[in-house]
């Protein structure tokens, strides 16, 4: 496994570090304010960042997952409300559909959302169907000429903005789960902004309650009854992306607490020379290093996975049914990328927040507002350990991959 990258990629990423650059006092008031970053879309879709891993013939640059990787890296240290929009949009959003869908819904949805024209947004979570999905209550109905689905889903990124999603409902008759693409100015779709979190406060989260809405049926993605499967597989994305947010977030603390701990006295010697203000900063730089290791070599794997589906579909018609079936070769790839990100995902999101709750600590109450950067990582961080699958249904899966699936706990 090699994680270096190329002067190209080098290059690219030097791109959203200027970005960054350019958003973080803007993005920072916005935090304030608790409104969306209006100045997000329009500066990343200049360097191409709305499609970074998204291939070229849907508008993207094309680049493999790594760089994807370390550019939500750097967008992490300006604070996972930034990187969680990338995270709904891309990660299981666009690379979702470059995933699954056929190639006229490629051509049709992809390209608009490359260039920051639509955005797009996953809604699977319901108020009864969290870390469960397959509890979902939502529904649709084969009409003849249409699906007519109707449900609500809640917390769901990017819906206040969203022009595009995927769904998830059951048949209302085989109960049989299914995905779908919905365009967001259809009839019968309600949205309203969920408030009063405690962060995440530039990225916008809806409940969107569909009353009736008429679905196409081109709009099914993959087959009938697939849903789940094409779930699980966008949150092996999800959970990379927030991983390699996480770095980011623990590098951005790491640089607020040296230049606060060298600079600031008390008991006559600065902070930085005392031996407990020491072990808080060792703590950060180890839980930082050792989550980029596990994020990187989770993205080869994600990267591996990519490859070989792509080759099979160049390969074989009908490749959905046969990759779902009965390749032992694509089975233990997906197996493989799912591990190693679900465990890169627990690991980064914990060591972010510890590497958080020390830099707050180490600026006491100057740390304790939420104009400081600190305490921006604090609240947003706490959720990333709840969301893209909660950290302790994580630890319930690597276990029980480990034990086998008779001993799984859920």
């Amino acid at each position: 496994m090699n994680f270096n990258t190329t002067n190209d990629q080098d290059e690219f990423i030097s791109k959203v570090d200027t970005v960054c650059k350019t958003l973080r006092s803007f993005e920072e008031a916005c935090y304030i304010e608790e409104k969306l970053n209006e100045k997000l879309v329009p500066e990343f879709s200049k360097i191409g960042m709305l499609g970074c891993p998204i291939s070229k013939e849907y508008g993207g640059l094309g680049y493999d997952i790594l760089t994807y990787c370390k550019s939500l890296e750097r967008i992490g240290e300006e604070g996972n409300s930034m990187r969680t929009f990338f995270s709904v949009h891309t990660s299981i959003g666009q690379m979702l559909l470059q995933g699954w869908a056929n190639q006229e819904q490629k051509k049709e949805f992809l390209p608009a959302t490359t260039n920051g024209k639509s955005i797009m947004a996953f809604a699977l979570t319901e108020p009864q169907a969290g870390s469960d999905p397959s509890a979902m209550t939502s529904e649709y109905e084969d009409v003849g000429d249409c699906y007519l689905l109707t449900g609500k889903k809640h917390w769901i990124g990017n819906g206040t903005i969203a022009n595009i999603i995927t769904t998830y409902a059951r048949d209302k008759t085989t109960g049989k789960i299914s995905a779908f693409i919905v365009d967001m100015d259809s009839s019968g779709i309600r949205k309203k902004e969920m408030k009063n979190k405690m962060g995440l406060l530039t990225i916008k989260n809806a409940e969107i309650n569909f009353e009736g809405c008429r679905i196409p049926k081109q709009n099914l993605l993959a087959n009938v009854g697939q849903g789940l499967n094409i779930a699980f597989s966008a949150l092996i994305d999800g959970r990379l992306s927030v991983a390699a947010g996480s770095i980011g977030v623990m590098k951005d603390c790491l640089n607020e607490t040296l230049r606060h701990a060298m600079s600031r006295t008390q008991h006559g010697s600065l902070l930085a020379k005392k031996q407990l203000i020491q072990q808080h900063i060792s703590s950060i730089v180890i839980g930082m290093e050792s989550s980029k290791w596990l994020t990187y070599r989770a993205a080869f794997a994600r990267q591996k996975l990519h490859d070989y589906v792509e080759q099979f579909k160049l390969e074989q018609e009908g490749w959905q049914s046969e990759l779902n079936r009965s390749n032992s070769t694509y089975s233990q790839l997906r197996t493989d990328a799912d591990r190693l990100t679900t465990i890169a995902k627990f690991h980064a999101t914990n060591m972010a927040f510890d590497c958080a709750t020390r830099s707050l600590q180490v600026f006491g109450s100057f740390g304790y507002q939420k104009t400081s950067r600190v305490a921006k990582h604090f609240l947003d961080s706490r959720a990333t350990m709840i969301y893209e699958g909660a950290n302790e249904v994580l630890e319930l899966k690597i276990a029980s991959e480990v034990l086998g699936d008779s001993f799984k706990a859920y």
